[in-house]
């Protein structure tokens, strides 16, 4: 089974071309015109072991918040049509990683059930207008398309970079865990046959 999709989307806001392959090796080619937002993405890519190729034209004059929505809408759709019908993957993921002083914690589940939990301190810095709640925007987008119950949990953290830093981390983890196949499962992981 190959989980390789492909999508371009073009609203009055955004053109956003992007390529996911869930069964990839952490290749990453990202350019959204938001240097820190790429570096997250690419950190997504490289630890969920998925190939990423994102190409995305925002209006940025206006602010990042179109761009970074768009993105996870499109990603989420991509990330739905890949998995198909969710039959024999683990469905459940689960990572919590560190990044110097931050901690997190990120649950997962591949319900077909969006929902968001994003638990994170209330910190005013900035990463280069890249804000820890423009994170959750993106997240949102991003489990509302993708069919996923996500809990996000910072434990603790001081450093705005390093909390973000760890959240994509450890969303690039767990979504490793939960898209995985395990041969054991025939149809969907699910008491009622479908999710």
């Amino acid at each position: 089974m190959k989980r390789l999709k492909k999508i371009k989307r073009d609203t009055t806001e955004t053109s956003i071309s992007m390529e996911l392959n869930l069964d990839g090796t952490g290749s990453a080619r990202i350019s959204t015109g938001i240097p820190f937002f790429d570096h997250m993405l690419t950190l997504f890519s490289v630890h969920g072991f998925f190939d990423l190729t994102i190409k995305a034209k925002g209006d940025l004059e206006v602010d990042f918040h179109h761009t970074v929505e768009d993105v996870g809408l499109v990603m989420g759709d991509l990330l739905n049509d890949a998995l198909e019908d969710r039959k024999g993957i683990k469905r459940y993921g689960h990572s919590i990683t560190p990044m110097d002083e931050a901690l997190v914690d990120v649950a997962m589940d591949l319900s077909n059930r969006p929902f968001l939990v994003y638990n994170v301190p209330p910190i005013k810095a900035v990463c280069s207008g890249f804000d820890i709640q423009l994170a959750g925007e993106f997240l949102r987008a991003f489990a509302a398309r993708g069919g996923i119950t996500l809990h996000v949990n910072v434990a603790y953290g001081e450093n705005e970079h390093h909390i973000i830093e760890a959240v994509f981390k450890a969303m690039g983890r767990a979504l490793h865990e939960a898209v995985s196949i395990d041969e054991r499962i025939t149809g969907v992981r699910s008491s009622k046959g479908c999710m």
